[in-house]
């Protein structure tokens, strides 16, 4: 559930103190798909979202809270820098990846390179490609060194009412099958406060996320090695 927020508003960093703050929460349907391969996944995922454009750049980041059994299972979180002071549509990119699970940490990542962002004049639709040296700090088998293509987008239509959204990541890990990690997270929103009956004032949002991964989902039994397809329904609120 990450990087959705920022597909609509990383190319308005020009602009001094924009920033937005959404909470998501998400129910999870992979036991009714994978019974019980999937069995130790968590059916419910809160995700804190925030983006803050300043004359130097932006600051981007999200946490993601994963609950099962009365209790946070999980805690994932991504934080980045990107640095542009300058008009064209390139910026330096800095990012740290990391967070704990009831199993312990997971493999803490670091990450810098470069973006190029792009939107039309309405930012009704934003593009962006990041090309990233990526670092494994706790990897155990096979090299610590890395790279990384993140591609982040966001599309408004039917006057504001639908967002069509989201993320792909892959990156190469020689201690997985094939040698390379998909991660993508499109997700469709309902905005119900660009209803012309509703407050605009109501920022809330009803909508789905469909979760693509290759070499990432751990099963109750086996290792990271299958392909999912794991969709959510979810609602947002934005402040």
């Amino acid at each position: 559930m990450k990087k959705i927020l920022l597909s609509a508003l990383m190319l308005l960093a020009s602009l001094p103190l924009l920033a937005q703050l959404n909470v998501q929460m998400h129910y999870d349907f992979a036991d009714a798909l994978y019974g019980d391969k999937l069995s130790n996944r968590p059916h419910w995922t809160a995700t804190v979202e925030n983006f803050k454009a300043d004359k130097w750049g932006s600051t981007y980041f999200f946490i993601d809270m994963d609950f099962g059994g009365n209790t946070m299972k999980s805690a994932y979180a991504e934080i980045s820098r990107e640095l542009r002071f300058w008009e064209a549509p390139f910026a330096a990119h800095i990012e740290y990846n990391g967070g704990l699970s009831g199993g312990g940490s997971y493999n803490d990542a670091y990450l810098a390179g470069g973006a190029w962002n792009w939107a039309n004049k309405d930012f009704s639709k934003t593009f962006s490609l990041q090309l990233l040296y990526k670092y494994l700090a706790n990897q155990h088998v096979g090299s610590k060194h890395s790279w990384q293509i993140t591609t982040v987008w966001g599309i408004h239509f039917a006057q504001g009412l639908c967002t069509f959204s989201g993320y792909a990541d892959i990156w190469h890990d020689n201690s997985v099958k094939g040698n390379l990690v998909l991660s993508s997270e499109p997700q469709f929103w309902f905005n119900l406060y660009a209803l012309e009956s509703v407050d605009d004032d109501f920022k809330l949002s009803l909508g789905t996320e469909l979760e693509l991964t290759k070499n990432l989902v751990w099963p109750a039994e086996g290792i990271n090695d299958k392909f999912y397809a794991i969709p959510t329904l979810a609602v947002k609120w934005q402040f």
